[in-house]
């Protein structure tokens, strides 16, 4: 039996018409509370492969000491597993925080055609906010983008986390 969920007939990000999902923004969601509940950072990050959940996870940078533990590093090295294939050229990314410098790469350099993400960072945004990595002409890919989907869910859990974080 075919499972229908890895088909390869895949709806393209890059279309106009392809619209971002609710339901995989919120495992990102699920993710950055987790983050939260651990005292890490609250941002988290799903990989899509179709409507295919291949990856999740938060950051974990604090738990692992490990600076490059960001939720969207590891959902990329989980993804590629997932896959076996280190491009993921069908798939798409969804985050709670536009992603840094490093993450920025680490999404070109995994061939993600489309990336997700709630809340822009205007002081360290890698993706587009202070650097344009994703949309770079020097790079050799380049990765579509959503910024601002379900914004206000994603901005809530991260001012929570820092109020609280202030406040003790």
């Amino acid at each position: 039996m075919q499972d229908d969920s890895f088909s390869t007939t895949l709806p393209d990000p890059r279309d106009p018409a392809w619209e971002p999902r609710a339901d995989h923004m919120r495992a990102a969601l699920r993710q950055a509370q987790r983050a939260a509940d651990q005292k890490e950072v609250p941002i988290g990050a799903a990989i899509y492969f179709g409507n295919r959940l291949i990856a999740q996870a938060y950051n974990q940078v604090e738990t692992l000491k490990d600076p490059t533990a960001h939720a969207e590093v590891i959902a990329i090295t989980q993804a590629a597993s997932a896959l076996g294939d280190w491009r993921l050229t069908g798939c798409v990314l969804y985050v709670t925080k536009e992603p840094c410098p490093m993450c920025a790469g680490a999404i070109i350099l995994a061939r993600l055609p489309m990336a997700v993400w709630g809340v822009t960072d205007p002081q360290r945004g890698g993706a587009v906010s202070r650097f344009q990595i994703l949309q770079n002409p020097a790079m050799n890919h380049r990765t579509e983008f959503r910024a601002g989907f379900m914004e206000e869910e994603c901005r809530t859990i991260l001012s929570g986390f820092f109020k609280e974080l202030r406040s003790s």
